[in-house]
């Protein structure tokens, strides 16, 4: 067990904690971008209410229900479908990032992973967008991750420049590799494409806030 992760039993015996459970759901596919570029697997995330991606859970209290349950019931929220989840479908847990360096984080985040099959994920993204009650308010919009490298630096690493809520990011690039879904010095160029996409991006956004700043002088 790697620096800040719990054991399940370590982390339901955490007295004050809460507790917030998400999944990864996906499957593989043999479906080519133009023909040409694999897509290999089909990973789902969404963009939340606070403009932040992130994956499908939520908050679940473990003294009135089990995680699964709670995650299950979180998911109906949220995509409309009421999917099992089982306790074998856990893969991790620890504490969410702390507020601040001084701080400790009274926050457990479970991640559990669930492979499914294209046409399931596909009524996932169907019921998501037409019945899920949470979708336009807590969920504007369920996301796929493309798991390629296009020649223009497109595909993955761009994706991976986004914002992301809490360990979200780093959930998503650990089991890519766990699950060998993609080639470490494939993710690796992904990353440092992804840093310098990072640079780019402060750039533009200094010199936005700086257009805004003079416009907002003239009033």
């Amino acid at each position: 067990m790697t620096s800040g992760q719990l054991s399940r039993a370590g982390a339901l015996a955490c007295s004050g904690c809460r507790h917030a459970c998400h999944v990864m759901l996906y499957c593989d596919t043999k479906t080519q971008l133009f023909g040409r570029i694999p897509i290999r697997h089909i990973i789902l995330m969404q963009m939340r209410f606070d403009g932040l991606l992130g994956f499908p859970g939520g908050y679940v209290n473990p003294s009135e229900e089990t995680l699964e349950a709670g995650l299950s019931r979180e998911l109906l929220e949220e995509l409309g479908v009421a999917l099992p989840i089982s306790a074998e479908d856990h893969v991790d847990c620890c504490h969410a990032p702390a507020s601040s360096p001084s701080s400790t984080s009274r926050l457990i985040t479970h991640f559990y992973v669930k492979k499914m099959e294209e046409e399931q994920i596909k009524e996932v993204e169907k019921e998501a967008a037409s019945t899920a009650t949470d979708h336009g308010q807590e969920v504007l919009g369920m996301v796929r991750v493309p798991l390629y490298n296009t020649k223009n630096g497109g595909g993955l690493a761009p994706f991976l420049s986004h914002s992301f809520i809490g360990n979200a990011r780093s959930q998503l690039v650990d089991f890519l590799l766990r699950l060998d879904m993609i080639a470490p010095e494939e993710l690796h160029k992904a990353l440092a494409h992804s840093l310098k996409i990072h640079t780019h991006t402060a750039e533009d956004l200094q010199a936005a806030l700086t257009r805004t700043e003079a416009k907002r002088n003239w009033f």
